[in-house]
């Protein structure tokens, strides 16, 4: 599904089947890597369908999937940088395809936006920032999964320094206003998120 989403979003901007096939390729040795259990195609796949609920209501619907392809090209637990630099391939790929520089910008805050998740005066990137986040509002069955996917990709790391870390990332979302900016993905995943969140980190101080 996901291939064929990308070669249709690549044909309004290139006729280079082969380009377009090695790009697509290199998408999918990133995500299908041994180290990633939630950051993977799965997710991206989520995103999606979280994004198209709203497509109507995104501005720039071309750029946002170009964000959803690479908002996690990079991924490695052992550096703070992932999302800038994932902004910057991105970047280097939309530049090889003649896209426009504010549609270019636009991708690239759409990527970084997704390392705080806070709100912007962008609307699409709160549409986007809020699909990512949809995890955290799932069943508690769905979200258990998640976050010990999350684990295994932190496997590096004892429990105590990763349990440590994790309940900073989980009070940084629980104590946000809001964690959804936008009223759609508010009353679909907020009370169900603050629930998953705070039984999770009940769950790390045993």
């Amino acid at each position: 599904m996901l291939k064929s989403i990308f070669i249709k979003l690549l044909s309004g901007y290139t006729q280079d089947s082969e380009y377009t096939e090695s790009l697509w390729s290199d998408i999918n040795k990133q995500h299908s890597k041994k180290n990633r259990y939630y950051h993977n195609l799965y997710h991206l796949e989520n995103l999606y369908h979280n994004l198209l609920e709203i497509k109507t209501r995104i501005k720039n619907w071309d750029i946002a999937l170009f964000a959803l392809f690479y908002h996690d090209y990079i991924y490695n637990v052992l550096k703070q940088d992932n999302e800038e630099q994932s902004a910057k391939k991105a970047e280097k790929i939309l530049n090889t395809l003649k896209i426009e520089k504010k549609d270019i910008t636009l991708c690239s805050k759409i990527i970084i936006a997704t390392k705080g998740h806070n709100i912007s005066k962008n609307s699409d990137i709160n549409y986007f920032t809020d699909a990512d986040l949809s995890i955290l509002g799932n069943d508690w069955k769905t979200y258990e999964e998640y976050y010990k996917n999350v684990r295994k990709e932190y496997k590096y790391y004892p429990d105590f320094v990763y349990n440590k870390g994790r309940i900073k990332v989980l009070h940084h979302f629980i104590n946000m206003p809001t964690i959804f900016k936008t009223s759609h993905f508010y009353n679909k995943f907020e009370v169900q998120a603050k629930e998953n969140l705070q039984r999770e980190i009940d769950l790390l101080h045993i």
